[in-house]
Order: C-alpha cells, then structure tokens, then sequence
C-alpha cells in the first residue's frame, strides 16, 4: 500500500520576504476619548511576548485629531508601548469598517509587525477579521492564553473549541503578521508606569469622505444601554439549573442588589428563556475577572469556567460535593442554594447596613 500523500498547498516555513516582520502591535480601541479596558490588558500581554521576543510594543492609535487622542498616546506608553503610531484623520473620528480597515492594512504593510493583537469586542472582531481577510494572514479568535515557540519565534494562541470542551493552540507558520483576539477581562491588567518613554510617529493617512458608503447617524455608549455590563463588574452573582425553577432568580437578583454586583448565568439558563444574552457567562458568552464571583446551583462544566476562572475570589453553592466547580472555586458550600442565598443576602445586608452607619 502506498503511503498517503501529503497535503498539498499548505506552507509551514515562513518565506524570506517576511523575517523582516518585527515587533508586537496592539490596536486601541477607543470611541470618544473612552479607551476600552482591554486595550491596556493586552499592552500589559504584549509586553510580555515582545520581552520574549526581543523586540518592541506598538500601540496605534485611530482617530481625529484631539486633545483626547494625544492623552492616549500617552496611556499607551505608560501600559507598555515602545512606539505609538498616532493615525489622525477626520474620517476616523467614529469607527467604521472600511476606514479603519484600510488604513490599518496601509500602516501594517509599512511597518511590519509579526503580531498584531486587538481586543474581541464587537468592534474588534469586525476590525480584525477585515484586516486579515486583506492581508490574507492568519487570525485565532477568542484566546485564553498567548505565548511565544522558542524554537520559531512563532505565536501560540490558544482558545476553546468544539464547545468549550478542549482547549488548542494555534499557530501561523507562514503568513505575517499573526493576529489574535483576546476577550476583555481575559488578561491581567498591568500597573501603569507614568516614568515610561516612548516615541510617537503621526500618521496621517488621504481619506476622503465622499469615498466611504458607511455614514454614522447616531453614537449611544455602552454605558448607555439597558444591558448587564458583566465585562466591568466587580461582583457577579451567577445562577444555573440547580435552581430549579425560574422563579428562584429572584433569590439570586436580591442577593446583587445587596451587594452592589451584576447577575450573571449558564448557557441552560439563556437557552431556557431565564435570562438574556447578555448575562451569559461562559466560552459563548461573556469572560469576566470579578473580584468575588458567587455562583449559585452551577455544576461548573468547561464551557462555564472558561469563563469565569480567573475571577479573584471564586464562592461555589451546590448540593453536590463532588460538583466539578469545588475543583477550582477558593470557597465551597455544599448545601442547597434555595436556602443559602437568601442567609447571604440577609447577612450581608445586615453587615453593610452597620458599616454605612459607622461610616
């Protein structure tokens, strides 16, 4: 029997032409001044990788000319940028696809990062995906963790597939510059150094109005809309099926509002109608990095922890000890759900009343 022929088509060396890619880029998401949170999480990353590289961090920097604009310049190098390509134009005062998109391909195919990292929110999975469907280079979506091969100066990105269930790296052997997204709250937020230097190139690139179909009517912000901000929240109460019925989200909705926190659920609970989208908290939700995360009748599946895991302080309440989520939660009770919640919600209430009268 013959021995099966080998993929045809496929590159796994990177060619000559692209060794001269150097360095790590970040792009800052920013609208209106507001820089999203995990723009500074993945300069913190970035950092790291181009430490292992020995290269420098990019941050670029879209937008119109503005005091706004000049003061996140200097965030940027303050969160770990070397370089800061400042690209200015009036097009670019609001995101829209077709700008940004051909801008970032001009700027990419002047300088020559090998990685370019962007933050998966809405707009940075719409940007990444029109940058590398131009360049024709690889994107891994969604990553868990980022890392450098030492043996080929490569990217590791690894994210969850087939549901949640496992967990593979990915790597772009042959295509330069290696994209990724990263969920907010994912990675660590790093200190800011006000003593960093770095240097700021202005870019400005010859848009032309007339020549962009997409028109922006109306900006409302996030912090604007009726949905749960679970991304920014410091305390989340999360609820799954060991509630048994939807009426007991009651328990877990008091339990939040004494404490000030978001409520988070499962993907059963969404599927269910318990609750929207927006509260969901897992690999097809939401990733969030709470200081405390209480969760309530939930078994702790993959799909759930990848989730939540690096949250500070994980608290677990299920009537089963042997619940996967006792394996990674700081603190366990075992008990029913239906009865510990409201004992928390009135203990608490009673704790944080006597504080705010010594206060």
């Amino acid at each position: 029997m013959s021995e099966p022929s080998k993929p045809q088509g496929r590159k796994f060396q990177l060619p000559e032409h692209l060794k001269i890619y150097k360095n790590v880029w970040v792009i800052v998401e920013q609208e209106r001044g507001i820089v999203h949170s995990v723009s500074l999480e993945l300069l913190g990353e970035a950092r790291k990788l181009a430490d292992k590289l020995g290269v420098e961090v990019g941050a670029v920097v879209l937008g119109a000319e503005s005091p706004d604009l000049n003061r996140i310049c200097g965030d940027a190098i303050g969160y770990g940028a070397d370089i800061v390509y400042k690209v200015t134009d009036p097009a670019l005062a609001d995101y829209r696809t077709d700008p940004y998109c051909r801008v970032m391909t001009d700027v990419v195919n002047t300088h020559k990062p090998e990685i370019v990292l962007l933050g998966a929110t809405t707009l940075g999975r719409d940007l990444a995906g029109a940058i590398a469907t131009t360049l024709a280079t690889g994107l891994t979506a969604d990553c868990t963790e980022l890392d450098i091969y030492a043996d080929n100066r490569s990217l590791a990105a690894t994210r969850p597939t087939f549901g949640g269930t496992l967990l593979c790296t990915i790597q772009t052997l042959a295509y330069r510059p290696q994209m990724a997204t990263v969920r907010p709250r994912v990675m660590a937020m790093p200190e800011r150094d006000d003593a960093r230097t770095g240097r700021v190139i202005e870019i400005q690139p010859d848009l032309r109005e007339e020549d962009i179909v997409t028109k922006v009517l109306n900006f409302i912000a996030d912090r604007e809309q009726n949905e749960a901000q679970l991304a920014f929240a410091d305390i989340i109460v999360s609820a799954g099926k060991g509630l048994g019925k939807v009426e007991n989200m009651k328990l877990v909705f008091d339990l939040a509002k004494v404490l000030g926190a978001e409520v988070g659920v499962t993907r059963p609970l969404v599927q269910a109608g318990w609750a929207t989208n927006d509260r969901q908290v897992g690999q097809t939700g939401k990733t969030v990095r709470p200081k405390l995360y209480i969760a309530a009748g939930i078994s702790g599946a993959i799909q759930h922890r990848v989730g939540m895991e690096k949250s500070d302080l994980i608290l677990a309440i299920n009537t089963d000890p042997n619940a996967t989520i006792f394996d990674f939660a700081h603190l366990g009770l075992v008990g029913d759900a239906l009865k510990i919640l409201p004992a928390l919600t009135d203990a608490f209430g009673r704790r944080l009343s006597v504080n705010r009268m010594a206060g």
